[in-house]
């Protein structure tokens, strides 16, 4: 009878320990997501201010163009204006990362999942000043291949040695619109909100074409895992494989859009080349899982390589 209270009391004693270990390891994984998350929300202020003062350089070199092209073509100020929001703590780029944030916030916090944890490293990166002044020059690109010529793309090629089809640099990138599948499977591309203007400026946009013709683009070369939510993530995952599918069944090649890294990309941060630390996990969670290709009409194939007509 005593050996029998012994092994229960060693059983019992085995099982304290194990669920004491556990509750610790859950306790470090909680600690450690609360953490990351006054983290981010510190980070998000610095990123805030720095945009406010205008200490982060793409952002104002933004302000510039937008101020240039509306002086050039003065027919483009109101779309102009739209672009340039992104230069300030009201565009869809900054906006989108404050939401992300709260989002994560949101979520429960027993039992604490490790993936939230990988999500809130990943939002941290996209926060870094060096990094999100990078994203901004889609914008800032897009604005330089509306001006004839007037003004340089940076961190990118020039639209001559590019190629045909200029700009569209925002397209497939969630801050900005979305795939829209009609009636008869065929997706193109919504501009969100007021970025609706820019319907008027560029040819539609047919994802099955876009996604073989693409063009460099900072989002969709570098920046895709860092600009978007996990569900974004899941959304260009299902349509990718929709369309797939919809090609095999027609007998047709589909190529992914996300199939090899568009060369063009020069003059970006160290960081911008580093990926993703998490990037693995994004894509195998549960979480992450036209006429043309974007063509700006009346625009010039010139591209300058100064600000304002530099050769």
């Amino acid at each position: 009878m005593s050996k029998i209270k012994v092994w229960e009391l060693i059983c019992l004693f085995c099982i304290v320990c194990l669920v004491s270990g556990c509750s610790s390891k859950e306790e470090q994984l909680q600690q450690s997501i609360a953490q990351a998350i006054q983290n981010a929300e510190q980070e998000l202020s610095q990123l805030e201010r720095e945009l406010s003062q205008g200490q982060i350089r793409n952002a104002y070199l933004l302000k510039e163009y937008s101020k240039v092209l509306k002086e050039q073509r003065p027919e483009l100020a109101q779309i102009s204006n739209v672009i340039a929001q992104d230069a300030t703590t009201n565009g869809p780029l900054f906006q989108g990362l404050a939401k992300r944030l709260e989002e994560i916030k949101s979520l429960p916090t027993s039992p604490p999942d490790v993936q939230t944890l990988q999500r809130l490293e990943v939002l941290r990166e996209a926060m870094k000043p060096s990094l999100f002044g990078d994203a901004l020059t889609d914008p800032i690109n897009m604005l330089a291949d509306m001006s004839n010529g007037e003004l340089a793309r940076v961190g990118a090629i020039s639209q001559a040695a590019q190629g045909a089809g200029e700009g569209n640099q925002l397209v497939g990138n969630p801050n900005y619109g979305q795939w829209q599948t009609n009636n008869d499977g065929i997706s193109f591309w919504q501009w969100y909100g007021m970025y609706r203007i820019l319907g008027d400026v560029f040819d539609a946009v047919e994802y099955g074409r876009w996604s073989k013709r693409r063009k460099y683009s900072y989002y969709n070369d570098y920046g895709r895992y860092r600009y978007s939510s996990p569900k974004q993530i899941k959304a260009q995952t299902a349509l990718e494989t929709r369309t797939r599918q919809s090609y095999a069944r027609q007998g047709k090649q589909f190529t992914s859009p996300y199939a090899k890294r568009r060369s063009g990309a020069s003059g970006l941060s160290r960081s911008s080349y580093t990926p993703t630390s998490t990037r693995s996990s994004y894509a195998t969670s549960s979480s992450y899982s036209k006429r043309n290709a974007g063509t700006v009409r009346n625009s010039s194939s010139r591209t300058s390589r100064g600000v304002s007509r530099g050769k």
